[in-house]
Parts: C-alpha cells; sequence; structure tokens
C-alpha cells in the first residue's frame, strides 16, 4: 500500500464512509483481524469496517483502485482463512447486523454482519426459525452463501433453501437484488456458490413454526460404546424415521463439566446430538427413549429453549482449526468400522470431534433447478473437525483427520459440502458442483470477469474459450 495513488485512495475512503478503516498499529487492528481459526494470523494491510451499502461500495473501488487482493468478512468462520488476505484488504460487514422480523408474513431480513446467534434470537420471539448454523458465533452470511447446513435441514432443507433474496455488491460497484424474479441466474448460484459474485449486504428468509421450546440436548455414552451408537443412528435413519428428528454422533474429549462423570472427562467418549422439531413431543420422547436404551452416562435430553441448544456445542475461538468432510450415499457395515476405527484413534485428550450427520429429507429434494450444489442425494456426511491448542500438535491432529478422510474415502460418493472443509484444490471445488460448475462459471464471468472476488472456494469466471 505504498505509491502516490495508493495512500491518496486511502486518504479519500477515510473521508468518505461512515465506518473505519483500521491499519496496523491502530487501535482494534488486532481485535479486528483476528478469526475463529487461530492458525491463520494474516495481517491485512487495511481493514474496512462497513457501515453501510456506501461503505461496501466505497472499499470495492478502493481494493480495485489499489489493486490490494480483496477479501470478505462476516462471520469470519472460514477455516481456510478465506475472511482475510496477508498484506490486503479485508471488507468487513460485521456492522451491518439487524435482523428485522414479519411474524405474519413468516420471513426475516437480516444484515450480512449477523451470527446465528442474533438471528437465532429474533426469530424466537415470534416462535419462528430457518436452518442455522450449528455453532452460534458463524456469520449468516458465509454460511448461506456456502449452503447451509444446520439442525433443521432435514425438515427444511439447507439455509439457502430458505432464501427469498439477497441484496450484494458486485465487483463493478453495483448494488443488486436476486431472487427468483430479479437476476434469478444469480440467485440461482447463491444457493451455494459462495461468496464468488459480490459482497453480500442483506439477506431475506423463509421462516417456520418452531420453539421457543424444542425437546432437545446431548447424551454421552464412552467411546467403547460409539459403535452401538452409530449403528442404532443408522437403523433409526434408515427406518424411516421422520423428518423432525435431527441427529448427529461424535466422538469427543470427555469435558471437564460437573455433569460428565469422573471417569469420563479426559478420555474419548461418543455423543450423540438430539433433536425433535415436531408438534407432536410425544413422537419425539419415543426416538429419545430408543438411545436411552443404550444406556448413557449422561443424559441432558428434555425441553429446552432452540436458542440454547443452537450454542449447545459453540466451540471456543482461539483454537487451532483443521477440517475435511465427505459424502457418503449409503452406510454399510464396512463404513460403520472404518468410521468407529478411525474415530478411536482420535488424539485425547484435545478439541477434536469425528462427527457423522445423516443427511436426506429436504435436502435431497433440491436439484439443480434450485441450487449449483451437486449430489445432495447423500445420506451421510462424515467430518473430520480437528481443534487444539498447541502449534505443536499440527502434524499429529492434522494427519489424524487426513487418515481419518483417507479411511473413509472408498465410501464416499465424491461429492462434498465445501463449508465444512479448507482449501483442499479446484478440483473438490469442482466435486462440489459437479455439473453445475460450466454454469457457476459463466455467471462468474458474467458479475466478476476479473476475478476480483477469488478469496473463497473460487469458481474461476468462464472465458471466451471455455469454463474458467
Amino acid at each position: 500500500m505504498t505509491g502516490t495513488v495508493g495512500d491518496s485512495a486511502l486518504r479519500e475512503l477515510r473521508g468518505a464512509i461512515a465506518g473505519r478503516v483500521l491499519l496496523p498499529g491502530n487501535a482494534g487492528y488486532d481485535d479486528a483481524r483476528t478469526l475463529f481459526n487461530a492458525m491463520i494470523t494474516a495481517r491485512p494491510a487495511a481493514i474496512v469496517q462497513c457501515a453501510g451499502v456506501d461503505d461496501v461500495r466505497a472499499a470495492i473501488a478502493y481494493g480495485r483502485e489499489s489493486g490490494l487482493p480483496t477479501a470478505v468478512r462476516s462471520g469470519g468462520h472460514s477455516v481456510a482463512g478465506s475472511s482475510t488476505v496477508d498484506g490486503g484488504l479485508v471488507i468487513d460487514v460485521r456492522a451491518m447486523k439487524g435482523v428485522a422480523v414479519d411474524p405474519d408474513a413468516r420471513t426475516a431480513r437480516c444484515g450480512a454482519g449477523a451470527t446465528w446467534a442474533e438471528f437465532d434470537r429474533a426469530t424466537q420471539e415470534h416462535g419462528l426459525a430457518t436452518t442455522g448454523g450449528r455453532v452460534s458465533t458463524t456469520g449468516v452470511a458465509g454460511l448461506t452463501l456456502g449452503g447451509g447446513s444446520g439442525w433443521l435441514e432435514r425438515k427444511h432443507g439447507l439455509t439457502c433453501d430458505n432464501l427469498r433474496a439477497v441484496e450484494l455488491v458486485t465487483a463493478d460497484g453495483e448494488h443488486v437484488r436476486a431472487s427468483a424474479e430479479e437476476r434469478a441466474d444469480l440467485f440461482w448460484a447463491l444457493h451455494g456458490g459462495g461468496g464468488n459474485f459480490g459482497v453480500a449486504t442483506a439477506f431475506e428468509f423463509d421462516l417456520h413454526p418452531l420453539g421457543p421450546n424444542v425437546l432437545a440436548g446431548l447424551m454421552l455414552w464412552a467411546g467403547e460404546r460409539g459403535r452401538d451408537v452409530i449403528e442404532l443412528m443408522r437403523a433409526t435413519i434408515e427406518g424411516g424415521a421422520p423428518e423432525d428428528l435431527a441427529l448427529g454422533a461424535v466422538y469427543l474429549t470427555g469435558p471437564p463439566e460437573e455433569f460428565v462423570p469422573a471417569e469420563l472427562q479426559g478420555r474419548l467418549c461418543c455423543g450423540l446430538a438430539f433433536m425433535w422439531a415436531g408438534s407432536d413431543r410425544r413422537e419425539g420422547e419415543a426416538y429419545a427413549e430408543a438411545f436411552r436404551m443404550l444406556g448413557p452416562d449422561v443424559d441432558l435430553v428434555g425441553e429446552m429453549p432452540y436458542v440454547e441448544f443452537q450454542q449447545l456445542i459453540d466451540d471456543p475461538p482461539g483454537l487451532r482449526n483443521w477440517w475435511t468432510a465427505d459424502y457418503l450415499d449409503a452406510l454399510p457395515d464396512e463404513a460403520v468400522s472404518a468410521f468407529v476405527a478411525g474415530s478411536e484413534r482420535m488424539p485425547v485428550p484435545s478439541a477434536t470431534q469425528s462427527i457423522l450427520f445423516p443427511w436426506g429429507g429436504a435436502i435431497a429434494r433440491a436439484g439443480g433447478a434450485q441450487t449449483p450444489m451437486a449430489q445432495r442425494q447423500a445420506t451421510w456426511v462424515t467430518h473430520p473437525f480437528a481443534l487444539w491448542e498447541e502449534a505443536g500438535d499440527d502434524a499429529t491432529v492434522i494427519g489424524w483427520a487426513r487418515g481419518m478422510s483417507a479411511q473413509m474415502k472408498p465410501f464416499s460418493s465424491g461429492g462434498v459440502y465445501l463449508n465444512f472443509i479448507g482449501d483442499e484444490g479446484r478440483d473438490r471445488v469442482r466435486a462440489a458442483f459437479g455439473d453445475s460448475y460450466a454454469r457457476l462459471a459463466r455467471i462468474k464471468g458474467a458479475y466478476d470477469p476479473d476475478n476480483f472476488f477469488r478469496f473463497n472456494q473460487n469458481v474461476k469466471p468462464a472465458t471466451a474459450t471455455g469454463v474458467g
């Protein structure tokens, strides 16, 4: 950011925006550059904390004029660090976070800086919700644009399936609205195509009746009981469990909490996350009781506020993170054995987790006409979710996660949910979109032909000679 043109443009930017421009050494800079993943320590040349749409437009113009590589930040949960860029410009929209709910229309509009905790609190005042992130500090923007997996997905689809409209500023500074009636091609691309097409400034969602209390919670067993838990979850889902039932199995280190028996603290455990989104609580209780027959050492499943359940597995910031994931179209005994064996080798004690989610239901009902995301017919997702404290443990923990993924590859369909992985290369991005990649590249070429927005799970713009 040296040179007369850059310095002059920066002074103009500071004078033109309602928000703040932070440079290295400024008060608040270090807090503003810190991301969820402690492995990402980039030092941007400038962080523009936008107060509104005009600030976003000015920041984009500055990024283009200065030639600075430019990243966009909302929640900052990108495990690959796409929310920042070393020596470049960060457009930070976290201040744009208002949430407005229309309870009669069952819709909500929110700024791109909102987190799911903020969104859920606003919608639950009216007993309404949409599919949102399982970690409440996740940004609405990044989760939605990447697809959006959450506890309500089997009943109401992914977060992007509940979109009514997105407003964003494109690379040329135009503020546009995309919906089923306006810029329908762009709206389609925003159903999982990520931050490739502009800086989102606002979202509108459909909402669904839920809560404020739900039947939900966690159960916990010693790690050696994990196969029993996995097999019962598989039998429950494959036996036709209703879409009201949300489950997730996770291997983890027993936390040092009062509700965890002393003999399980600090050792490998298997947990079950459980939520019933239906109106008939007795039907949900029957499913909970089936897992209670396995004799959990901890049973926290009961009536609780939905917003509390949405925060129940929040991970603390400041940990080192490395994630990956795979889609499975089936979960045969051999896949169960591979998942259990790999999970039992998980580094313990640590914050690392080995997760298995059932998909299906409403997720599978959205096809290529609604979303560029491919292989949504997957019935299971495996998710090695590595979190740890010390840099000296990097090789051990990342090695485990990579090995776990390799063990599951023989059972994988080849598809992937990009919000669950880091930077794993162009082939994985193409695998996430399959035959839709070419259409995405054409839309990218129409809205961002120079690939200005490239710090993401990037789709290269189509060129005159073919797909990027």
